[in-house]
């Protein structure tokens, strides 16, 4: 039954949720893998695959969520809570721009006093200094916190931010899209209808955003295909997401900690079974921020066409304990030794031309960061 509904997959057919279930109770990783790989080929039969570079700016830590998942946000009157200062901003931006990057996720907790215009304002400043740069910012559940603050409608606080500057939306504070899991390990944040209605009107206002899943925690295997179906459903609608990423749930230093961590059996099960659900998603980003290179490297062979970002700074996942930093040369590598050719690419997935990739590759082996020591944030300006 299971080489049946492979066969279904690799020739287009839509899976059902049913099918999508079976096919991630089963045990033969190698088989999804060759599905996965053989449905990636046929979205993708060029000779290349992706990258991007991006950094990470998580603009404060302060949150009034609980989420027991998460070891990075800070109570609003915890003393090691910070908004970053604009100067410091600002240089983490000129650092992203001269290593070649052209986006900034940027992303913090759910704030109790910033009203809209706080969050216009730094738009509007990060644009009018580098237009050039893509603000992949604020995930639905920061949108949703927006409007509660503000007391303005969904489109309202989208066109605004849109007008000011923000380029897309990344998936963000998706953890599972089912209600008793996300009550189960959070308190204060979007549900699930809120976090898809955020996507669903910023596809209408011609927004583009990503979509991710957090898994191995307290879902089980059949939520894990109904937040992949509502996905597909949504993008069915609105065709507005240009890419899914999945990772395993990190517990280190957390109110979960007891929770065992997911392996790479796992993982790679995971994403594969993704691909072959999401029909209708173009693109599919390996995860080695969670599993490390060779993990990602390989996530390459299990329906992935992207390597992701080379993520000049990450600080969420690195507070639960999880480090793991790659060179852009050891991006390129990975993708090198799988017989691709290594392109850099946009949160649009446009190709970048190769001159600037070129510059991109020569001022990472001149000046690029190059050891993890280097690689850790570090906050200056706080303030709450």
């Amino acid at each position: 039954m299971t080489a049946e509904l492979l066969d279904k997959a690799i020739d287009g057919k839509r899976l059902t949720p049913e099918e999508g279930l079976k096919l991630l109770r089963s045990r033969d990783l190698l088989a999804l893998g060759k599905a996965a790989d053989a449905v990636a080929g046929r979205l993708h039969p060029e000779p290349f695959r992706t990258y991007n570079i991006d950094r990470n700016v998580n603009y404060t830590n302060i949150c009034t969520a609980v989420c027991d998942f998460c070891a990075f946000y800070r109570k609003p009157k915890d003393g090691d809570g910070y908004v970053l200062a604009p100067e410091a901003l600002a240089g983490k931006l000129e650092e992203t721009v001269s290593l070649g990057g052209e986006q900034i996720l940027l992303q913090g907790g759910l704030h109790p006093r910033f009203s809209l215009d706080w969050y216009e304002t730094l738009l509007r400043s990060i644009k009018g200094r580098f237009p050039q740069v893509n603000v992949h910012g604020f995930s639905p559940p920061e949108i949703h916190h927006f409007t509660k603050i503000n007391k303005l409608p969904l489109r309202t606080v989208l066109e605004r931010l849109k007008a000011a500057g923000l380029g897309s939306i990344p998936g963000g504070g998706a953890e599972i899209l089912v209600d008793r899991v996300r009550k189960a390990i959070t308190r204060g944040k979007a549900l699930t209808e809120e976090w898809l209605e955020v996507m669903r009107v910023w596809h209408e206002l011609d927004g583009v955003s990503s979509a991710t899943m957090m898994f191995g925690h307290v879902e089980t295997l059949g939520e894990r295909i109904e937040h992949l179906d509502r996905l597909r459903r949504l993008q069915d609608e609105t065709g507005g997401f240009t890419a899914f990423i999945c990772w395993t749930f990190q517990p280190d230093n957390t109110a979960m900690a007891d929770v065992p961590k997911t392996g790479a059996f796992d993982y790679l099960k995971t994403q594969a079974v993704a691909r072959l659900y999401l029909d209708n998603f173009r693109n599919v980003q390996a995860s080695w921020v969670t599993q490390g290179l060779k993990i990602g490297q390989l996530a390459m062979l299990f329906g992935a066409n992207d390597m992701g970002s080379l993520m000049i700074e990450e600080n969420v996942v690195a507070e639960a304990g999880t480090i793991h930093y790659l060179t852009l040369a050891q991006i390129r590598d990975a993708i090198s030794e799988l017989g691709y050719v290594p392109r850099q690419r946009n949160v649009f997935y446009d190709l970048v031309d190769e001159e600037r990739e070129r510059k991109a590759i020569k001022a990472n082996e001149v000046g690029g960061l190059t050891t993890d020591e280097s690689l850790v944030s570090h906050v200056t300006g706080r303030v709450s």
